[in-house]
Protein backbone atom coordinates (compact mmCIF):
# COMPACT_ATOMS: atom_id res chain seq x y z
CA UNK A 1 0.00 0.00 0.00
CA UNK A 2 1.53 3.41 -0.69
CA UNK A 3 1.87 5.99 1.29
CA UNK A 4 -0.55 8.27 -0.57
CA UNK A 5 -3.32 5.81 -0.15
CA UNK A 6 -2.29 5.12 3.40
CA UNK A 7 -3.05 8.90 4.34
CA UNK A 8 -6.36 8.91 2.68
CA UNK A 9 -7.84 8.04 5.63
CA UNK A 10 -4.80 8.26 8.40
CA UNK A 11 -4.00 11.46 9.96
CA UNK A 12 -0.85 9.88 11.03
CA UNK A 13 0.16 8.41 7.55
CA UNK A 14 -0.94 11.34 5.89
CA UNK A 15 1.91 13.64 8.01
CA UNK A 16 4.23 11.19 7.12
CA UNK A 17 3.25 11.03 3.29
CA UNK A 18 3.85 14.94 3.58
CA UNK A 19 7.01 14.72 5.05
CA UNK A 20 8.27 11.90 3.03
CA UNK A 21 7.01 13.96 -0.66
CA UNK A 22 8.50 16.94 0.93
CA UNK A 23 5.08 18.75 1.14
CA UNK A 24 5.61 19.36 4.97
CA UNK A 25 8.76 19.31 6.90
CA UNK A 26 9.22 17.42 10.24
CA UNK A 27 10.12 20.33 12.09
CA UNK A 28 6.81 22.68 11.44
CA UNK A 29 5.00 19.08 12.25
CA UNK A 30 6.55 19.05 15.93
CA UNK A 31 6.33 22.70 16.19
CA UNK A 32 2.18 22.74 16.09
CA UNK A 33 2.18 19.74 18.54
CA UNK A 34 4.39 21.44 20.88
CA UNK A 35 2.73 24.36 20.34
CA UNK A 36 -0.61 22.18 21.42
CA UNK A 37 1.13 20.63 24.33
CA UNK A 38 2.11 23.94 26.12
CA UNK A 39 -1.16 25.62 24.89
CA UNK A 40 -3.18 22.56 27.27
CA UNK A 41 -1.10 20.21 28.88
CA UNK A 42 -0.74 22.29 32.48
CA UNK A 43 -4.41 21.37 32.46
CA UNK A 44 -4.44 18.36 31.17
CA UNK A 45 -0.83 16.64 32.50
CA UNK A 46 -0.27 14.31 29.87
CA UNK A 47 3.10 14.02 29.92
CA UNK A 48 5.68 13.25 32.54
CA UNK A 49 8.56 14.73 30.64
CA UNK A 50 8.36 16.49 26.58
CA UNK A 51 11.05 16.20 25.22
CA UNK A 52 11.56 19.21 23.50
CA UNK A 53 15.16 19.46 22.60
CA UNK A 54 15.50 15.26 21.76
CA UNK A 55 12.30 15.99 19.23
CA UNK A 56 13.73 18.63 17.48
CA UNK A 57 17.22 17.38 17.04
CA UNK A 58 14.98 13.97 15.58
CA UNK A 59 12.68 16.65 13.23
CA UNK A 60 15.64 18.04 11.71
CA UNK A 61 17.26 14.39 11.18
CA UNK A 62 14.26 13.13 9.37
CA UNK A 63 14.14 16.63 7.34
CA UNK A 64 18.03 16.62 6.62
CA UNK A 65 16.98 12.45 5.36
CA UNK A 66 14.40 13.61 2.77
CA UNK A 67 16.38 16.47 1.29
CA UNK A 68 19.61 14.30 0.77
CA UNK A 69 16.66 12.03 -1.21
CA UNK A 70 16.47 9.36 1.49
CA UNK A 71 13.11 7.59 2.40
CA UNK A 72 13.15 8.26 6.35
CA UNK A 73 10.26 5.73 6.76
CA UNK A 74 6.39 5.21 7.29
CA UNK A 75 6.66 7.11 10.25
CA UNK A 76 8.39 9.96 8.97
CA UNK A 77 8.31 12.96 11.22
CA UNK A 78 5.17 11.63 13.26
CA UNK A 79 5.11 12.50 16.37
CA UNK A 80 4.79 9.57 18.87
CA UNK A 81 4.19 9.99 22.70
CA UNK A 82 5.69 7.03 24.75
CA UNK A 83 4.63 5.72 28.14
CA UNK A 84 6.63 6.45 30.71
CA UNK A 85 6.98 2.82 31.73
CA UNK A 86 9.11 2.27 27.98
CA UNK A 87 13.04 2.99 28.10
CA UNK A 88 14.30 5.46 26.21
CA UNK A 89 18.10 5.76 26.27
CA UNK A 90 19.69 8.64 28.61
CA UNK A 91 15.99 9.95 29.21
CA UNK A 92 14.48 10.02 32.82
CA UNK A 93 12.24 6.83 32.63
CA UNK A 94 10.29 6.94 35.98
CA UNK A 95 7.17 4.59 35.86
CA UNK A 96 5.28 7.71 37.60
CA UNK A 97 7.37 6.56 41.00
CA UNK A 98 9.00 8.26 43.45
CA UNK A 99 11.39 5.23 43.27
CA UNK A 100 12.37 5.51 39.63
CA UNK A 101 12.20 9.29 39.55
CA UNK A 102 15.66 10.23 38.31
CA UNK A 103 16.69 6.83 36.83
CA UNK A 104 17.90 7.34 32.86
CA UNK A 105 17.73 3.51 31.34
CA UNK A 106 21.48 2.82 29.26
CA UNK A 107 18.99 1.70 26.07
CA UNK A 108 16.09 2.20 24.21
CA UNK A 109 13.25 -0.55 24.19
CA UNK A 110 12.80 -2.40 21.23
CA UNK A 111 9.68 -0.45 20.69
CA UNK A 112 11.70 2.91 20.76
CA UNK A 113 13.97 1.44 18.47
CA UNK A 114 11.39 0.52 15.98
CA UNK A 115 10.01 3.52 15.53
CA UNK A 116 12.86 5.62 15.49
CA UNK A 117 13.57 3.12 13.13
CA UNK A 118 10.78 4.24 10.89
CA UNK A 119 11.22 7.85 11.29
CA UNK A 120 8.72 8.78 13.74
CA UNK A 121 9.73 12.05 16.46
CA UNK A 122 8.87 11.11 20.09
CA UNK A 123 7.60 13.77 21.91
CA UNK A 124 7.43 12.90 24.99
CA UNK A 125 6.86 10.79 28.17
CA UNK A 126 3.40 9.98 29.32
CA UNK A 127 1.57 9.96 32.60
CA UNK A 128 0.82 6.47 33.90
CA UNK A 129 -0.77 4.43 37.50
CA UNK A 130 3.00 3.84 39.14
CA UNK A 131 4.35 0.78 37.59
CA UNK A 132 1.01 0.67 35.61
CA UNK A 133 -0.98 -0.81 38.47
CA UNK A 134 -4.54 1.26 38.12
CA UNK A 135 -7.73 2.13 36.22
CA UNK A 136 -7.44 6.32 36.20
CA UNK A 137 -4.22 7.36 35.93
CA UNK A 138 -4.66 8.67 39.29
CA UNK A 139 -2.04 6.53 41.19
CA UNK A 140 1.09 8.75 39.77
CA UNK A 141 3.19 10.09 42.13
CA UNK A 142 3.43 12.88 39.95
CA UNK A 143 -0.41 13.62 40.03
CA UNK A 144 -3.29 12.48 37.87
CA UNK A 145 -4.17 13.31 34.09
CA UNK A 146 -7.10 14.44 33.22
CA UNK A 147 -9.65 13.74 30.28
CA UNK A 148 -9.34 15.97 27.65
CA UNK A 149 -13.27 15.36 26.99
CA UNK A 150 -13.60 17.02 30.83
CA UNK A 151 -10.96 17.63 32.78
CA UNK A 152 -13.04 16.97 36.09
CA UNK A 153 -12.96 13.21 34.91
CA UNK A 154 -10.62 10.82 34.38
CA UNK A 155 -8.80 9.48 31.80
CA UNK A 156 -8.44 6.11 32.41
CA UNK A 157 -5.69 4.34 33.18
CA UNK A 158 -3.38 3.10 33.25
CA UNK A 159 -1.65 4.27 30.34
CA UNK A 160 -3.95 7.32 30.71
CA UNK A 161 -1.19 9.71 29.54
CA UNK A 162 -0.55 8.48 26.22
CA UNK A 163 -4.69 8.18 25.57
CA UNK A 164 -5.06 12.14 26.58
CA UNK A 165 -2.12 12.54 24.50
CA UNK A 166 -3.80 11.31 21.36
CA UNK A 167 -7.11 12.82 22.14
CA UNK A 168 -6.22 16.32 22.67
CA UNK A 169 -4.25 16.51 19.87
CA UNK A 170 -0.88 16.25 21.60
CA UNK A 171 0.05 13.49 19.26
CA UNK A 172 -0.83 11.35 16.73
CA UNK A 173 0.18 8.01 17.85
CA UNK A 174 1.18 7.11 21.01
CA UNK A 175 2.42 3.70 22.77
CA UNK A 176 1.02 1.95 26.06
CA UNK A 177 1.44 -0.92 27.94
CA UNK A 178 -1.39 -3.04 28.72
CA UNK A 179 -1.81 -5.62 30.84
CA UNK A 180 -5.48 -5.86 32.08
CA UNK A 181 -6.32 -3.71 29.77
CA UNK A 182 -4.68 -0.41 30.39
CA UNK A 183 -4.65 0.91 26.28
CA UNK A 184 -8.30 -0.51 25.92
CA UNK A 185 -10.15 0.90 28.89
CA UNK A 186 -8.57 4.39 28.78
CA UNK A 187 -8.89 4.57 24.47
CA UNK A 188 -12.92 3.93 25.17
CA UNK A 189 -12.26 6.76 27.69
CA UNK A 190 -10.84 9.14 25.79
CA UNK A 191 -12.33 8.21 22.61
CA UNK A 192 -9.54 7.03 20.51
CA UNK A 193 -8.38 3.62 19.03
CA UNK A 194 -6.59 1.08 21.47
CA UNK A 195 -4.76 -1.78 20.66
CA UNK A 196 -3.32 -4.70 22.69
CA UNK A 197 -1.78 -7.35 20.21
CA UNK A 198 -1.47 -10.84 20.99
CA UNK A 199 1.10 -11.61 23.47
CA UNK A 200 4.58 -12.14 22.39
CA UNK A 201 3.90 -10.16 19.67
CA UNK A 202 5.50 -6.79 20.39
CA UNK A 203 8.79 -6.90 21.87
CA UNK A 204 8.71 -6.68 25.46
CA UNK A 205 12.47 -5.83 25.99
CA UNK A 206 12.60 -2.26 27.27
CA UNK A 207 8.98 -2.00 28.83
CA UNK A 208 9.25 -1.59 32.76
CA UNK A 209 7.59 -5.29 34.08
CA UNK A 210 4.51 -5.40 36.04
CA UNK A 211 3.13 -8.68 35.31
CA UNK A 212 5.55 -10.46 32.90
CA UNK A 213 2.69 -12.97 31.75
CA UNK A 214 0.39 -10.32 30.81
CA UNK A 215 1.91 -6.96 30.16
CA UNK A 216 1.75 -6.22 26.27
CA UNK A 217 2.93 -2.89 24.23
CA UNK A 218 0.30 -1.55 21.83
CA UNK A 219 -0.80 1.62 19.84
CA UNK A 220 -3.32 4.27 20.56
CA UNK A 221 -4.34 6.31 17.49
CA UNK A 222 -7.31 8.23 15.98
CA UNK A 223 -7.98 5.92 13.79
CA UNK A 224 -7.84 2.11 12.85
CA UNK A 225 -5.78 2.81 9.77
CA UNK A 226 -2.93 4.71 11.97
CA UNK A 227 -3.36 1.90 14.73
CA UNK A 228 -2.60 -0.65 12.48
CA UNK A 229 0.15 1.50 10.73
CA UNK A 230 1.81 1.89 14.32
CA UNK A 231 1.52 -2.03 14.86
CA UNK A 232 2.75 -2.60 11.92
CA UNK A 233 5.73 -0.83 12.13
CA UNK A 234 6.33 -2.28 16.38
CA UNK A 235 5.37 -5.86 16.08
CA UNK A 236 7.08 -8.89 15.07
CA UNK A 237 10.09 -10.94 16.72
CA UNK A 238 12.68 -10.04 18.40
CA UNK A 239 15.36 -12.78 19.90
CA UNK A 240 16.23 -10.14 22.78
CA UNK A 241 12.77 -10.74 24.49
CA UNK A 242 12.71 -14.57 25.16
CA UNK A 243 9.02 -14.74 25.09
CA UNK A 244 9.02 -13.42 21.74
CA UNK A 245 7.05 -15.05 19.17
CA UNK A 246 9.19 -16.37 16.19
CA UNK A 247 8.13 -15.57 12.47
CA UNK A 248 6.30 -12.53 10.46
CA UNK A 249 3.65 -10.76 12.37
CA UNK A 250 0.22 -9.95 10.98
CA UNK A 251 -0.29 -7.20 7.79
CA UNK A 252 -3.09 -5.63 9.00
CA UNK A 253 -3.17 -2.91 6.54
CA UNK A 254 -3.81 -5.12 3.62
CA UNK A 255 -6.76 -6.74 5.82
CA UNK A 256 -8.67 -3.35 6.69
CA UNK A 257 -10.56 -3.29 3.26
CA UNK A 258 -11.59 -6.43 3.06
CA UNK A 259 -14.94 -5.98 5.03
CA UNK A 260 -17.04 -8.06 7.03
CA UNK A 261 -19.25 -10.07 4.99
CA UNK A 262 -19.56 -13.81 5.66
CA UNK A 263 -17.56 -13.27 9.10
CA UNK A 264 -19.01 -14.45 11.83
CA UNK A 265 -19.42 -12.83 15.08
CA UNK A 266 -19.86 -13.59 18.49
CA UNK A 267 -21.21 -11.05 21.59
CA UNK A 268 -20.00 -12.29 24.61
CA UNK A 269 -23.42 -12.59 27.09
CA UNK A 270 -21.19 -12.63 30.34
CA UNK A 271 -19.13 -9.38 29.59
CA UNK A 272 -22.66 -7.37 28.71
CA UNK A 273 -23.64 -8.90 32.38
CA UNK A 274 -23.17 -5.57 35.07
CA UNK A 275 -22.60 -2.75 32.48
CA UNK A 276 -24.57 0.38 31.95
CA UNK A 277 -27.65 0.72 30.10
CA UNK A 278 -25.49 3.25 27.81
CA UNK A 279 -22.50 0.50 27.47
CA UNK A 280 -24.81 -2.34 26.23
CA UNK A 281 -26.76 -0.42 23.98
CA UNK A 282 -23.23 0.47 22.16
CA UNK A 283 -22.64 -3.28 21.97
CA UNK A 284 -25.99 -4.01 20.85
CA UNK A 285 -25.66 -0.44 18.11
CA UNK A 286 -22.44 -1.88 16.85
CA UNK A 287 -23.97 -5.71 15.96
CA UNK A 288 -26.75 -4.22 14.26
CA UNK A 289 -23.83 -2.69 11.91
CA UNK A 290 -22.16 -5.71 12.00
CA UNK A 291 -25.19 -7.57 11.06
CA UNK A 292 -25.92 -4.68 8.07
CA UNK A 293 -22.75 -5.22 6.33
CA UNK A 294 -23.30 -8.57 6.03
CA UNK A 295 -21.59 -10.03 8.64
CA UNK A 296 -23.42 -13.01 10.99
CA UNK A 297 -23.63 -11.84 14.61
CA UNK A 298 -25.31 -14.11 17.34
CA UNK A 299 -25.29 -13.98 21.50
CA UNK A 300 -22.49 -16.31 23.03
CA UNK A 301 -21.22 -17.20 26.51
CA UNK A 302 -17.59 -17.35 27.50
CA UNK A 303 -18.42 -19.04 30.76
CA UNK A 304 -15.09 -18.52 32.65
CA UNK A 305 -14.64 -15.18 31.87
CA UNK A 306 -17.03 -14.42 35.14
CA UNK A 307 -14.15 -15.41 37.22
CA UNK A 308 -11.40 -13.04 35.14
CA UNK A 309 -11.08 -10.33 37.49
CA UNK A 310 -10.68 -12.66 40.29
CA UNK A 311 -7.94 -14.67 38.84
CA UNK A 312 -6.19 -11.57 37.56
CA UNK A 313 -6.03 -9.46 40.92
CA UNK A 314 -3.89 -12.99 42.33
CA UNK A 315 -1.79 -13.84 39.27
CA UNK A 316 -0.53 -10.01 38.29
CA UNK A 317 -0.28 -8.83 41.81
CA UNK A 318 1.90 -11.83 42.93
CA UNK A 319 4.14 -11.55 39.70
CA UNK A 320 4.54 -8.06 40.57
CA UNK A 321 5.38 -8.91 43.81
CA UNK A 322 8.34 -10.75 42.24
CA UNK A 323 9.16 -8.08 39.42
CA UNK A 324 9.06 -5.25 42.15
CA UNK A 325 11.95 -7.17 44.25
CA UNK A 326 14.48 -5.51 42.77
CA UNK A 327 13.98 -2.08 43.96
CA UNK A 328 15.70 -2.01 46.65
CA UNK A 329 17.79 1.00 46.82
CA UNK A 330 21.24 -1.26 45.81
CA UNK A 331 21.27 -1.18 41.84
CA UNK A 332 19.49 2.00 40.52
CA UNK A 333 16.97 4.42 41.78
CA UNK A 334 16.13 5.68 45.08
CA UNK A 335 18.19 5.24 48.16
CA UNK A 336 16.99 5.51 51.72
CA UNK A 337 19.76 5.16 53.84
CA UNK A 338 19.26 2.38 56.78
CA UNK A 339 21.15 1.26 59.76
CA UNK A 340 21.70 -1.73 58.36
CA UNK A 341 20.61 -3.85 54.56
CA UNK A 342 17.44 -4.51 55.99
CA UNK A 343 16.60 -1.19 57.28
CA UNK A 344 17.70 0.27 54.04
CA UNK A 345 15.58 -1.89 52.00
CA UNK A 346 12.08 -1.59 54.07
CA UNK A 347 13.08 2.75 54.37
CA UNK A 348 13.38 2.67 50.45
CA UNK A 349 10.34 0.78 49.65
CA UNK A 350 8.25 2.60 51.91
CA UNK A 351 9.22 6.26 50.84
CA UNK A 352 9.56 5.17 46.79
CA UNK A 353 6.47 3.09 46.35
CA UNK A 354 2.56 4.65 46.39
CA UNK A 355 -0.29 2.88 48.19
CA UNK A 356 -1.66 1.20 45.20
CA UNK A 357 1.57 -0.27 44.51
CA UNK A 358 2.21 -1.44 48.09
CA UNK A 359 -1.15 -3.05 48.51
CA UNK A 360 -0.78 -4.63 45.14
CA UNK A 361 2.81 -6.48 45.83
CA UNK A 362 1.24 -7.14 49.82
CA UNK A 363 -1.25 -9.45 48.02
CA UNK A 364 0.60 -10.75 45.64
CA UNK A 365 3.66 -11.81 48.67
CA UNK A 366 0.51 -13.58 50.46
CA UNK A 367 -0.90 -15.08 47.43
CA UNK A 368 2.72 -16.97 46.78
CA UNK A 369 3.38 -17.52 50.22
CA UNK A 370 3.74 -21.21 52.03
CA UNK A 371 0.52 -22.45 52.38
CA UNK A 372 -1.31 -20.24 50.70
CA UNK A 373 0.18 -20.65 47.34
CA UNK A 374 -1.86 -23.98 46.07
CA UNK A 375 -5.39 -22.05 47.37
CA UNK A 376 -4.89 -18.53 45.74
CA UNK A 377 -1.84 -18.36 42.66
CA UNK A 378 -2.29 -22.27 41.59
CA UNK A 379 -5.90 -22.12 41.88
CA UNK A 380 -5.89 -18.50 39.79
CA UNK A 381 -3.65 -20.04 36.98
CA UNK A 382 -5.85 -23.18 36.86
CA UNK A 383 -8.60 -20.84 36.12
CA UNK A 384 -6.72 -18.81 33.69
CA UNK A 385 -6.69 -22.35 31.79
CA UNK A 386 -10.23 -22.35 31.91
CA UNK A 387 -10.87 -19.21 30.63
CA UNK A 388 -7.95 -19.88 27.73
CA UNK A 389 -10.05 -23.11 26.66
CA UNK A 390 -13.44 -21.12 27.16
CA UNK A 391 -12.12 -18.70 24.55
CA UNK A 392 -11.30 -21.55 22.14
CA UNK A 393 -14.28 -23.25 21.91
CA UNK A 394 -16.15 -19.84 21.47
CA UNK A 395 -13.65 -18.88 18.64
CA UNK A 396 -14.99 -22.82 16.74
CA UNK A 397 -17.88 -20.82 15.98
CA UNK A 398 -16.98 -17.08 15.82
CA UNK A 399 -14.42 -15.40 13.67
CA UNK A 400 -14.06 -12.09 16.56
CA UNK A 401 -15.71 -11.71 19.68
CA UNK A 402 -17.65 -8.48 20.48
CA UNK A 403 -18.12 -7.02 23.60
CA UNK A 404 -18.25 -3.48 26.00
CA UNK A 405 -14.43 -2.02 26.68
CA UNK A 406 -15.74 -0.91 29.59
CA UNK A 407 -18.98 -0.78 31.95
CA UNK A 408 -19.51 3.33 31.56
CA UNK A 409 -17.51 6.42 30.26
CA UNK A 410 -15.24 8.19 32.36
CA UNK A 411 -15.77 8.77 36.01
CA UNK A 412 -15.45 11.56 38.44
CA UNK A 413 -11.89 12.22 39.59
CA UNK A 414 -11.77 10.81 43.31
CA UNK A 415 -15.24 8.42 42.57
CA UNK A 416 -13.17 5.54 43.34
CA UNK A 417 -9.88 6.23 44.56
CA UNK A 418 -11.31 5.10 48.65
CA UNK A 419 -12.88 1.77 47.11
CA UNK A 420 -10.13 -0.37 45.47
CA UNK A 421 -12.72 -3.01 44.65
CA UNK A 422 -15.16 -0.55 42.69
CA UNK A 423 -12.01 1.17 40.67
CA UNK A 424 -11.08 -2.74 39.68
CA UNK A 425 -13.52 -3.16 38.12
CA UNK A 426 -13.29 -0.79 35.34
CA UNK A 427 -11.34 -3.79 33.85
CA UNK A 428 -13.64 -6.48 34.03
CA UNK A 429 -14.60 -6.48 30.31
CA UNK A 430 -10.82 -6.07 28.65
CA UNK A 431 -8.67 -8.62 31.28
CA UNK A 432 -9.82 -12.12 29.74
CA UNK A 433 -8.25 -11.29 26.85
CA UNK A 434 -5.30 -10.75 28.64
CA UNK A 435 -5.69 -13.99 30.55
CA UNK A 436 -5.64 -15.59 27.59
CA UNK A 437 -3.03 -13.93 25.59
CA UNK A 438 -5.31 -12.72 22.56
CA UNK A 439 -5.11 -9.95 21.12
CA UNK A 440 -8.17 -6.91 21.51
CA UNK A 441 -8.76 -3.74 20.80
CA UNK A 442 -11.44 -0.43 21.66
CA UNK A 443 -12.56 1.78 19.05
CA UNK A 444 -14.92 4.88 19.54
CA UNK A 445 -18.57 4.05 19.49
CA UNK A 446 -20.76 6.88 20.15
CA UNK A 447 -21.55 8.79 23.35
CA UNK A 448 -23.25 8.91 27.07
CA UNK A 449 -23.61 12.41 28.50
CA UNK A 450 -21.39 13.85 26.18
CA UNK A 451 -18.75 11.92 27.33
CA UNK A 452 -16.80 9.01 24.84
CA UNK A 453 -17.63 4.95 24.72
CA UNK A 454 -16.09 2.49 23.49
CA UNK A 455 -16.85 -0.86 21.70
CA UNK A 456 -13.99 -4.05 22.09
CA UNK A 457 -13.55 -6.20 19.14
CA UNK A 458 -11.78 -9.65 20.23
CA UNK A 459 -10.13 -12.32 18.22
CA UNK A 460 -8.03 -15.12 18.85
CA UNK A 461 -4.48 -15.44 18.79
CA UNK A 462 -2.75 -13.90 15.96
CA UNK A 463 -5.72 -12.92 14.61
CA UNK A 464 -5.02 -9.48 14.17
CA UNK A 465 -5.57 -9.01 10.56
CA UNK A 466 -9.40 -10.27 11.10
CA UNK A 467 -9.87 -7.94 14.17
CA UNK A 468 -8.29 -5.22 12.20
CA UNK A 469 -11.36 -5.94 9.77
CA UNK A 470 -13.91 -5.84 12.11
CA UNK A 471 -13.16 -2.34 13.70
CA UNK A 472 -12.33 -0.91 10.70
CA UNK A 473 -15.88 -1.74 9.15
CA UNK A 474 -17.42 -0.44 12.11
CA UNK A 475 -15.46 2.73 12.33
CA UNK A 476 -17.38 3.55 9.33
CA UNK A 477 -20.44 3.04 10.78
CA UNK A 478 -19.75 4.65 13.74
CA UNK A 479 -21.96 7.72 15.59
CA UNK A 480 -20.68 10.70 15.77
CA UNK A 481 -18.09 10.79 18.83
CA UNK A 482 -17.18 13.62 21.07
CA UNK A 483 -14.14 15.44 20.42
CA UNK A 484 -12.23 17.87 22.62
CA UNK A 485 -10.56 20.73 22.20
CA UNK A 486 -7.47 20.20 19.77
CA UNK A 487 -8.41 16.71 19.49
CA UNK A 488 -9.51 15.37 15.91
CA UNK A 489 -11.14 11.74 14.66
Amino acid sequence: MSSGQEGASSPAAGLAAAVREGRASAVEVLERHLGAIAERDPEIHAFNLVMVDEARRRAETVDGAVARGEDPGRLAGVPVALKDNLCTRGVPTSCSSKILASWRPPYDATVVERITAAGAVVVGKTNLDEFAMGSSTENSAFGPTRNPHDPARVPGGSSGGSAAAVAAGFAPLALGSDTGGSIRQPAALCGVVGVKPTYGLVSRYGLVAFASSLDQIGPFAHTVRDAALLFEVIAGHDPMDSTSLDGPAPSVLDAIPMGVEGMRVGLVSELLAGVEPAAAAAVEAAAEALTGMGAKVETTSVPATVYGLSAYYLIAPAEASSNLARYDGVRYGLRVEGEDVAAMFGATRQAGFGAEVKRRIMLGTYALSAGYYDAYYGQAQRVRTLIIRDFEEAYRSFDALLAPTTPGPAFPLGAKTQDPLSMYMSDVCTIPSNLAGHPAMSIPWGSSDGLPLGVQVMAPALGEAVMFRVAAALEGEAPPAPVPAGGRR
